[in-house]
């Protein structure tokens, strides 16, 4: 049996814990205890074993976005008092602070659903979701909606080892790599069409769309302090409401 607290959580429960952080994001005036969630989650997610994928996956999916944004805000955004030039570039103190709200919501936010979906596996979120009353062919959205990417990358990395096999060349410059585009396109398509017929017949020949109550070889259930967790979630969030209506008085 899994001894990790966090771990052992009810899928809803967890996803209750990650729409409690964003919320207080926003309810806590401030950039500092957004960009500090990147922390806490990262914390939780040590414990589960899984802080290096956390910490890959969080700065891959926000530096490019954080650069686009700082140059947006500090050097479009011509408003405010100069805070240094680089050259002929001004550089905004406003559009720089604007800058740094905005990615701490954003860090928040993305650090949040990375940690839910670091520490909770997908099957188990399904299923927590057809308890809750979603239609099991909803639910079964939802399952491909979240494994479309990661078995799309999969793919794509198969195909792409496969056509260096055979003298494509597929890393070099960006001309080489457009050259490329064709022979890995292609297949990817192809074979996505064919994966997606062969879960519909398999579908099928289990019964999925019979209609009849379903039964499951895989079950999970609540422990004992799911309810315990989530009333501090709730205490949580309104304490974080009370200070802010304190800091505003």
């Amino acid at each position: 049996m899994e001894k990790n607290i966090f771990r052992r959580l009810y899928p809803t429960t967890k996803l209750m814990m990650t729409f409690t952080l964003i919320m207080s994001a926003f309810v806590i005036p401030g950039y500092i205890y957004s960009y500090l969630i990147f922390l806490i989650c990262g914390i939780i997610v040590y414990f589960c074993g899984k802080l290096k994928e956390y910490t890959k996956q969080v700065f891959k999916s926000l530096i490019l976005l954080f650069i686009i944004i700082f140059i947006i805000q500090g050097i479009l955004i011509s408003k405010g008092e100069i805070w240094f030039k680089l050259g002929f570039i001004s550089v905004y103190k406003e559009g720089i602070m604007k800058g740094v709200n905005l990615t701490s919501k954003i860090t928040a936010f993305v650090s949040a659903f990375t940690m839910f979906f670091q520490i909770t596996p997908i099957r188990d979120f399904v299923i927590s979701l057809e308890k809750a009353g979603m239609n099991s062919k909803a639910a079964y959205v939802v399952l491909l909606t979240l494994q479309i990417i990661p078995e799309m990358m999969k793919r794509t990395n198969v195909i792409m080892d496969s056509q260096k096999a055979r003298g494509v060349e597929t890393e070099s410059n960006i001309f080489v790599r457009a050259k490329a585009f064709i022979p890995i396109f292609f297949p990817l398509i192809l074979s996505s069409i064919e994966n997606t017929e062969e879960r519909a017949i398999t579908l099928e020949a289990r019964g999925f769309s019979s209609g009849v109550k379903k039964t499951r070889l895989y079950d999970i259930e609540k422990v004992s302090y799911d309810l315990l967790f989530r009333i501090l979630l709730v205490v949580f969030i309104v304490l974080c409401i009370i200070w802010r209506k304190l800091w505003n008085i």
